[in-house]
């Protein structure tokens, strides 16, 4: 069984999404219509139809990750999963905005929510509003689960392969706007649990971390700020 992973980074924006191929395909996060685009381009390039991807799960509710589910459900006619907590966010089209973990993160914080009243987008339904537990994807064709990992948002979950690839969203990052280099993010709502789910990860085996902003890099990286 050969995993394949392909990333779909929107450079002007600073952040990711996920393509993932196994026996089926999974997409992780949404971004704006730029992201849809880079999808179609990577699909028609790797002789893939649209409708084969299942599910598009959405690691937490903010804006720059699920903005364009709602194209993408049409486009695929996946299922969406995100965690239920965070279903309104997504299906209402609601904007919430993170505290800062440290100065830099509380001033970006402090400039998202003057801009929220101005920041829309189109809300889709929901299909699979995830539990805390662990949801397995092997009725999707991938050999992997999903777990709570809260930290950044209360409904923050995290996609983690048998091969120890995993797609946490913004529970770990690894570039602007962010912080400079992997690590914590500036924004989030509780630190010391942010760490305690980078605990989980290791725990679980997790050898290489997929972020939500920035590059790909190793998981022993986080055992430096524990």
């Amino acid at each position: 069984m050969k995993t394949e992973i392909y990333c779909l980074s929107i450079r002007m924006q600073r952040y990711n999404c996920y393509l993932i191929k196994e026996e089926g395909i999974v997409m992780v996060d949404a971004g704006n219509s730029m992201a849809v685009k880079k999808l179609l381009k990577t699909l028609d390039s790797l002789s893939i139809n649209p409708r084969d991807i299942s599910l598009l799960f959405l690691t937490h509710g903010h804006i720059d990750h699920v903005c364009s589910a709602n194209d993408f459900k049409n486009l695929t006619g996946c299922q969406v999963a995100v965690n239920y907590r965070e279903k309104d966010w997504v299906e209402k089209g609601l904007v919430s905005v993170p505290p800062g973990v440290n100065p830099w993160g509380k001033a970006c914080s402090a400039l998202g929510t003057v801009l929220s009243p101005f920041m829309k987008f189109t809300g889709t339904p929901v299909d699979i509003p995830l539990e805390d537990t662990e949801y397995s994807l092997e009725s999707y064709g991938i050999h992997g689960r999903i777990i709570h990992t809260p930290g950044h948002t209360s409904g923050s979950m995290s996609l983690l392969l048998d091969t120890g690839d995993a797609f946490v969203g913004d529970l770990a990052v690894n570039g602007l706007p962010l912080r400079i280099g992997p690590g914590m993010p500036e924004v989030g709502e509780d630190a010391d649990t942010i760490k305690d789910n980078w605990r989980l990860l290791l725990s679980n085996g997790v050898e290489k971390i997929y972020p939500g902003h920035g590059k790909q890099f190793d998981a022993n990286i986080l055992r430096r700020y524990l």
